[in-house]
């Protein structure tokens, strides 16, 4: 017997073995169940996703004679007589290759005639978008009213090339792409039917290649299991001829290091292995779309298809560009795509582009100009800060991301946001105690003895006010000192007035612990001279400035998106003082309201 290909052989025999479809497949269902078959159906979707499957199961389903829920028994005379061509009352056509007006005059010299074993006689139009437009009109009037023993399904991946009048007579479905994990979950299916291993990350891998496409997807799942009965990632590279994933990681490393000479081996050593530089292009912006997913979206663990040791490396790549960089990237690979079509040399445009991702001073486009002016706007920042540590902002061009990332961020774990107790404070940068005055100065000055410049809102504490002591209550000069120091605290914060760049430090606080920066979400700030004032109703992240290595990262952090070193507090909106006009009033009303009689003289 001769082989069948694997798409082929797991096709789809009933609704309930069609995967990420089910929008369709219950309406259909129901449809049947209640004996409401429609003359004209249109399915329309990309590739792959499950147009034909559906129809062919359709045409048995109207037909069925022992029907199960809305599903073909798959048993009956019919059911068997359609899957093996024996019934010629289902008739299957490609508007491909059958197009023109005589093709379609032929369906119309048929349909006046009754089935001749089925209930139905069934007309499936593939590629339907393809009739030519006299063919259109030929079928028209015979869509609108056709006999009552007859059914069309037509199957198009481009609807907008169908006529309204025809689309006003059809009933429409929508097939969508279908889920990575949907089709992961299908090749996990057939792998075992067919009695191969097959890994996580090699069947997630086939669904980010296949886009959608479960026909795509078991093709290539077919083509590996050729190569091997044991289907891993790197079979799947080598059989969908993709560079390795390691190799991608590497050219972007050599993009933020700005290490031409090893990104063009790279592309030598693919190039010599017969690797189409057309698609290592495709997966490079790919790679980058992902780094702006993870830049952008709140949850980017559910949007980029990566297993998870892939999705930490995309991070730590990630906390390294600036989101004008990655955007810089993704144009610079999508022109050098475009220009592959008509260029002799593939590989010369993807190298041109690699050098210009290297060095943007050699691109003069507005989008180059651009990534180069953000990125002198963050030098200027981190000088006006008398910070020569410029190394925070950009990689050494020495190692690679993952080593120049365990060595310059911080240890910080989530155990330290839920137990902020646990956290152990961290020496300082060297620049950071020349900048900026030591939490322990402060500390050292005694209750009893403050002044009137003494700072109105003390460095990292909370907004209840500390216990009096015992010893300063009798002292006169210090309850003076204390009452103006409320007064100061009251003036700083009507004075204080929104920070617009809080939430980009907040992302920058990621580069030295992601714990942290999750604490200060949903937070705003407030600038008041020299204070940087944190409203928030978290008690983690009160709890956090209160650390000395965790205030440090935020002084940081700020510095490096502002140039200024701040004084942190928490923020409290000043207290609005009742008017004693206004509570009298308030309390004749209640009395009134009780029954009681008021009268005002």
């Amino acid at each position: 017997m001769a082989y069948q290909v694997l798409y082929r052989k797991y096709r789809p025999k009933s609704f309930d073995d069609v995967y990420g479809q089910d929008h369709v497949t219950v309406t259909l269902r129901n449809e049947l169940r209640l004996n409401r078959v429609h003359h004209a159906y249109l399915f329309t979707g990309s590739r792959g996703t499950g147009k034909t499957t559906c129809a062919k199961i359709l045409s048995k389903a109207v037909n069925c004679l022992e029907l199960h829920d809305g599903d073909p028994c798959g048993v009956c005379a019919n059911c068997v007589g359609i899957d093996s061509g024996e019934i010629l009352d289902v008739v299957e056509m490609d508007a491909a290759s059958n197009r023109g007006i005589d093709d379609i005059r032929s369906i119309i010299d048929e349909v006046a005639f009754a089935p001749a074993r089925a209930k139905y006689r069934v007309y499936i139009i593939d590629e339907v978008h393809m009739l030519s437009r006299d063919a259109w009109n030929a079928l028209l009037k015979t869509l609108e009213e056709p006999p009552a023993h007859v059914v069309f399904i037509l199957a198009t991946t481009e609807v907008n090339k169908i006529p309204e009048t025809i689309l006003s007579r059809c009933q429409r479905f929508d097939f969508h792409r279908i889920s990575p994990a949907d089709i992961s979950a299908r090749l996990h299916e057939i792998a075992g039917r067919e009695g191969v291993s097959l890994t996580n990350e090699a069947a997630l891998l086939i669904a980010v290649i296949a886009d959608g496409a479960m026909r795509d997807a078991i093709s290539l799942l077919d083509r590996c299991i050729g190569i091997s009965s044991d289907v891993t990632a790197e079979s799947v590279r080598a059989a969908a001829g993709l560079a390795a994933q390691g190799q991608l990681f590497e050219i972007v490393n050599c993009t933020i290091n700005k290490n031409v000479r090893r990104a063009l081996e790279i592309v030598d050593s693919l190039y010599k292995d017969s690797k189409d530089m057309a698609s290592l292009c495709e997966e490079l912006q790919g790679h980058f779309r992902s780094l702006m997913l993870i830049k952008t979206v709140g949850n980017p663990r559910e949007l980029v298809v990566m297993s998870d040791r892939e999705f930490d490396a995309a991070q730590a790549q990630a906390d390294y560009l600036s989101l004008p960089d990655v955007l810089y990237a993704m144009d610079v690979l999508g022109r050098a795509r475009a220009a592959m079509r008509d260029s002799v040399s593939p590989r010369t445009e993807l190298e041109m582009a690699l050098v210009k991702l290297c060095a943007p001073e050699l691109d003069q486009t507005d989008e180059a100009l651009f990534a180069r002016v953000t990125a002198l706007e963050k030098a200027v920042r981190l000088l006006q800060s008398g910070s020569a540590a410029a190394s925070f902002s950009q990689p050494n061009t020495s190692r690679s991301v993952s080593e120049a990332k365990e060595e310059k961020q911080p240890a910080a774990e989530p155990k330290a946001v839920i137990q902020p107790e646990s956290v152990k404070s961290e020496p300082k940068p060297a620049e950071q105690q020349k900048t900026e005055p030591e939490p322990k100065k402060q500390q050292t000055v005694k209750p009893a003895e403050p002044t009137a410049e003494q700072q109105p809102v003390p460095d990292t504490q909370s907004n209840d006010q500390p216990a009096p002591d015992p010893k300063t209550e009798k002292q006169p000069a210090a309850a003076a000192a204390a009452k103006k120091q409320d007064v100061d605290r009251e003036e700083l914060y009507r004075s204080a007035v929104p920070f617009e760049l809080w939430q980009e430090v907040v992302a920058n606080l990621r580069r030295y612990s992601r714990a942290i920066s999750a604490a200060f979400e949903d937070t705003n700030a407030y600038i008041s001279g020299d204070y940087l004032l944190i409203e928030t109703k978290h008690e983690i992240a009160l709890e956090l400035m209160k650390k000395p290595s965790q205030r440090d990262a935020i002084r940081q952090a700020v510095r490096e998106v502002t140039g200024k070193v701040y004084k942190l507090g928490p923020y409290k909106l000043p207290e609005k003082k009742a008017d004693p006009d206004e509570v009298l009033d308030g309390f004749i009303s209640k009395l009134r309201d009780s029954g009681v009689n008021v009268t005002e003289e």
